[in-house]
């Protein structure tokens, strides 16, 4: 009898001690982000156009497939939780999310990688032959390396990863229409052939469709160093072979992806190669244009191909829109040019000219773009109460699921607080939104009191573990604070502090102009008071920062604040 009313006292204890923990879990019951760049202002859209790049923020290494009159797009992802976003689109204008490639833990292990490491340059096709669509990829984590997943619809989910039996990087699969299948990627040279630094080679494996491997010794080396090895090319990489009358077409980035990158292109009659480079390569760049042009637009490159619904090609590419400090926030974006196939190599339309905003579309096209779930671009306003059945696909997680630690309730979505905060290289409390503009504001109503100076919710602006803003309510002296953080380099100073009464719900705002930043807040609906001075997004750039992302906007929750007020 006493082991059960023991048993009984440490159940309520239980349920005692969650009911706490869940109070002290913020509650997130609105979100608003809205961009307002120049460009959109200065360059409105007449009733045939739309606007490029058609994915705004970090969607870098774009890459496309159809089957029948359906378009599915995928994108790199990194240390993003869940991996690869799929996008669907019937006309190559409007585009929808559907999903993500890998949602599962079982396929992404990228639980202790920095941001960007992960999920790089995904490759989508469909064969035909089986009625299958493939996607592969490489994964630097998880000891995963080179992977294919797939499917036999994209709305419905992936199987767990096939491991490749190779190494190197951008692995791309091409079917054949013999029935034959094919690896190609990026790789180091052979060993003690190395010539400089950046030198690379392309790949080619013959592939099992029955084990889904390479397989072993049909390796071969089809593309040394670039188009031209005497003049030392760098970092030829993203491969993708195409068919057309009877030829065989290899497309590759080089240059690096950044004010060099480029896209090239090689044919041969058969597709083990010898692969012959085209006298006009490249057939993309930015790289030849003034730096200081306005409406820049940079990198361009890591393309791909696909037949459109007019029968014309097209070509889906990453590029940059770097702000007024020729600085990289947004990260690398998805853009998309027509292609002219008319002579023997495909040469994307004005892509040897500066890229502009607009572009004419498909004929019998009529751009849906922000409506009815497909995905906006331009200026537009995003506007969030997390009351639907699901979570929109637009919020994402870091190194571990959403649902590790959010729950959607009736007042919005809570977000339970994990012993782990922003800088750790570990699956973080947050809920990211991909900053898309150069001018743009983030906001956030926030119901949350934390019990003591190591809780800390708000929200957060984030490059990466190392570089990042947290604006966020701790506790301090039995007394409600609001504090702004900077991390740079790994390190973190409190900018400035405000104490608050916090009585009721509190909004909490970031906004940018380029490379200024402002953080304020509002308390009850009154006006918005700025906390700290205008600081540079400096630290949001990969030019300071470094790795391969854009800046993330965040909900954010831990319970180790690790940078104390009074310190």
């Amino acid at each position: 009898m006493k082991q059960n009313t023991l048993i009984t006292a440490l159940l309520v204890l239980f349920v005692f001690a969650s009911g706490i923990a869940q109070k002290n879990a913020p509650v997130f019951s609105k979100v608003v982000y809205s961009g307002n760049d120049e460009i959109y202002n200065q360059n409105p859209l007449e009733e045939d156009e739309f606007y490029n790049p058609i994915l705004q923020g970090t969607y870098p290494d774009p890459s496309i497939a159809r089957k029948g009159d359906d378009y599915y797009l995928v994108a790199s992802s990194f240390s993003m939780f869940p991996g690869v976003p799929i996008f669907h689109s019937k006309d190559l204008v409007n585009w929808k999310q559907i999903g993500h490639v890998l949602d599962r833990k079982s396929q992404l292990k990228v639980h202790d990688s920095g941001i960007s490491m992960g999920i790089y340059a995904p490759d989508i096709r469909y064969n035909q032959y089986n009625d299958t669509f493939y996607m592969i990829t490489t994964q630097f984590a998880g000891d995963m390396g080179n992977i294919v997943v797939k499917t036999k619809d994209p709305h419905k989910g992936w199987s767990d990863p096939y491991k490749l039996n190779f190494d190197g990087i951008d692995p791309a699969i091409f079917f054949d229409d013999d029935g034959k299948a094919y690896v190609v990627h990026n790789d180091a040279p052979n060993k003690g052939e190395e010539l400089y630094q950046g030198h690379r080679v392309i790949k080619i494996w013959e592939y099992d469709l029955e084990k889904d491997q390479v397989i072993a010794g049909t390796d071969k080396i089809i593309v040394d160093g670039g188009v031209d090895l005497s003049k030392k090319p760098i970092w030829i990489e993203a491969p993708h072979i195409y068919k057309r009358n009877g030829i065989y077409y290899l497309m590759c980035a080089e240059g690096g992806t950044g004010d060099w990158h480029s896209e090239v292109i090689f044919s041969s009659d058969n597709p083990m190669g010898p692969y012959i480079p085209a006298d006009g390569n490249p057939i993309l760049t930015q790289r030849h244009f003034a730096k200081d042009r306005k409406n820049k637009v940079d990198w361009a490159g890591h393309a791909d191909l696909i037949l459109g619904p007019d029968d014309k090609y097209y070509g889906v590419f990453l590029a940059i829109r770097p702000n007024d400090k020729d600085r990289v926030n947004t990260g690398r974006e998805t853009f998309i040019l027509p292609v002219d196939w008319s002579g023997e190599f495909p040469v994307f339309v004005n892509g040897l000219l500066p890229l502009e905003p607009k572009l004419k579309m498909p004929q019998g096209v009529v751009n849906k773009t922000g409506q009815d779930g497909f995905f906006p671009n331009g200026n537009f306003t995003y506007t969030e109460d997390f009351s639907g059945e699901s979570l929109d696909f637009r919020w994402i997680g870091l190194r571990g699921p959403r649902e590790d630690f959010i729950k959607q309730t009736k007042k919005g979505v809570q977000i339970k607080p994990f012993d782990v905060n922003i800088k750790e290289v570990k699956p973080t409390s947050t809920l990211f939104y991909r900053q898309q503009h150069k001018t743009f504001s983030f906001t956030a109503t926030m119901d949350y009191k934390p019990k003591s100076e190591t809780d800390l919710a708000g929200i957060t602006a984030l490059q990466n573990e190392g570089y990042n803003f947290v604006f966020g309510i701790t506790k301090h002296d039995k007394k409600y604070h609001l504090v702004l953080k900077k991390t740079e380099k790994g390190n973190t100073q409190i900018l400035a502090s405000k104490e608050i009464e916090l009585d009721g719900k509190v909004q909490l705002k970031v906004e940018a102009k380029h490379d200024d930043y402002t953080f304020s807040y509002a308390e009850n609906g009154g006006e918005f008071q700025k906390v700290g001075e205008t600081v540079s997004g400096a630290i949001l750039s990969t030019n300071v920062a470094g790795g391969f992302t854009g800046t993330l906007l965040g909900l954010y929750a831990t319970h180790t604040n690790d940078v104390l007020l009074g310190q």
